[in-house]
């Protein structure tokens, strides 16, 4: 017995601190959480009080206690997208599904940076609104589309020679593109999508090809000016050409970071 709490007690507090979801302990069997997940500052460990924990496609909003605690009084039946919000912090994007329920959630937020520019908190939704229930995720669009496009124009200011900026996606569902679909990220027989291309000053920088959270597009250097726009513009259907058919997607979280440039072993 005395063997069983000791593995019990390390399982709840052997649980490494990262920018990610990290998971530990045990859950009730009804999908509920009581008070077991937690909200900690990256850096230290430490708790995050009063952070907005949200789960937009159920309507649900939370926030954590004096112990950077919470609990997830909704149901998950397939995968949706978890937001942390938290003043003084960068947001925080996570995709959950109803496995991720099976342990308790510690998630780690990195406080705000200089450079740190916000495009988009919410959840968006881009797409024609025309989808099939195959679709990767389509069972979670609760909101209607904005457009098969999202733009913003924002100023930012210049960066270090020792600095890099990016583009991260906080996270995104929806992709029926082909890297997606021979992941099983949907349930689409045949066909797929082109991916969500990235635009910076209307030059393509990069492109979606699967659904997750926290993706990473570097912004070239000689494209930043002081005002700047990002667009991102979803895909459409590769094996429809009676009509167009464009991919109907939802991202959270949007934002441009800049952080000190990434080394490499044997590099010059």
């Amino acid at each position: 017995m005395k063997r069983i709490l000791l593995l019990f007690a390390l399982l709840i507090f052997f649980v490494p601190v990262s920018f990610a979801d990290v998971i530990s302990g045990k859950v009730r069997q009804d999908d509920k959480l009581y008070a077991r997940n937690q909200v900690v500052d990256s850096a230290d460990g430490s708790p995050v009080d009063n952070a907005r924990v949200s789960i937009p496609r159920n309507g649900f909003e939370t926030y954590t206690d004096n112990n950077g605690k919470f609990e997830l009084n909704t149901k998950i039946d397939s995968t949706t997208v978890l937001s942390v919000e938290k003043e003084g912090f960068r947001p925080y994007s996570l995709t959950i599904d109803k496995n991720s329920l099976n342990q308790p959630l510690r998630l780690g937020i990195e406080r705000s940076k200089n450079g740190d520019i916000q495009l988009e908190a919410s959840l968006f939704h881009l797409g024609d609104n025309v989808f099939a229930d195959t679709s990767a995720n389509s069972g979670e669009f609760r909101i209607k589309s904005i457009g098969t496009f999202f733009t913003k124009k924002f100023n930012m200011a210049p960066i270090s020679p020792s600095e890099e900026a990016l583009i991260v996606i906080g996270s995104v569902i929806g992709l029926d593109t082909k890297l997606a679909k021979e992941m099983g990220q949907n349930r689409i027989a045949s066909v797929y999508s082109s991916p969500a291309e990235i635009f910076f000053n209307g030059q393509k920088i990069g492109e979606l090809n699967i659904n997750g959270d926290n993706q990473e597009i570097i912004i070239p250097r000689n494209l930043i000016r002081p005002t700047n726009e990002v667009t991102v513009r979803t895909g459409k259907n590769l094996f429809q050409h009676a009509y167009v058919d464009y991919d109907d997607i939802e991202l959270a979280n949007l934002r441009v970071e800049t952080r000190e440039k990434q080394t490499f072993a044997g590099s010059w």
